[in-house]
């Protein structure tokens, strides 16, 4: 069983290009394009890249919290959705849905996210980001058999972008990573927990399949703001 809970949440192909957005964003750190963003972010640019390659690589690992009833109806199958291909895992004899944390997705974007709250005092304004965007994406978010919550790839981006410059564009690049990855996760996966027993989904991973792709782009979306924001490094908000 816990071999079968340990899988990637989407295809090897979009693997890949997330992948290459990552590589992207190393290779303009190095020509200088992108100086300020990890100042502006709060940490150096050696935790961020470490931190977004541990979200990808942590994206295979599942941590298992309990067992819903229910009856699975899909197992091994590649599910559509919103041009994206997220994976349903092979398993023989399940009981039930297994719900689980995604370690890439969930666990590491909430220490950084709490992290960026303490280190910056932003909590009234993270507060505002999160509960708007979870709002926003619970609309959007469409339970789809055999996987769980899903929400279109790019949402959870593009409402963030808007967000945190309307919130603060000193503090856009710490807002946009809170925002957009707890707001995600509250909105899509924990804000329809009751809907996932009956998806017929062998796994259903807070932060995995159907929100992974969405909050680890948030993550390179908030260097980059980081990097389009006012180059002086932010002190603590007022």
């Amino acid at each position: 069983m816990h071999s079968q809970v340990q899988y990637l949440p989407i295809t090897p192909a979009f693997f890949a290009i997330l992948v290459l957005a990552f590589g992207v964003l190393i290779v303009l750190i190095q020509f200088g394009i992108l100086r300020y963003a990890y100042m502006k972010l709060g940490v150096s640019s050696g935790t961020a890249m470490l931190l977004l390659f541990g979200s990808l690589i942590g994206s295979y690992f599942n941590i298992p919290i309990t067992m819903l009833p229910g009856q699975v109806a899909r197992s091994g199958e590649i599910i559509d959705f919103f041009g994206m291909q997220y994976v349903v895992p092979l398993v023989h004899q399940w009981p039930g849905t297994l719900l689980a944390v995604n370690v890439g997705g969930a666990v590491i974007p909430t220490i950084m996210s709490t992290y960026l709250m303490l280190r910056y005092q932003l909590w009234l304004r993270a507060a505002i980001a999160v509960l708007v965007i979870a709002v926003i994406i619970h609309a959007m978010a469409t339970p789809v058999q055999g996987v769980g919550i899903a929400v279109p790839v790019f949402a959870p981006v593009v409402v963030t972008a808007i967000l945190a410059f309307l919130l603060s564009r000193e503090y856009a690049a710490p807002l946009a990573y809170i925002g957009g990855s707890m707001g995600t996760l509250v909105g899509a996966d924990l804000m329809n927990l009751d809907k996932i027993g009956s998806l017929g989904a062998p796994v259903a991973s807070i932060g995995g399949a159907g929100t992974f792709d969405g909050i680890f782009l948030t993550g390179i979306l908030a260097v980059l703001l980081a990097g389009l924001a006012a180059p002086s490094r932010p002190g603590l908000a007022r």
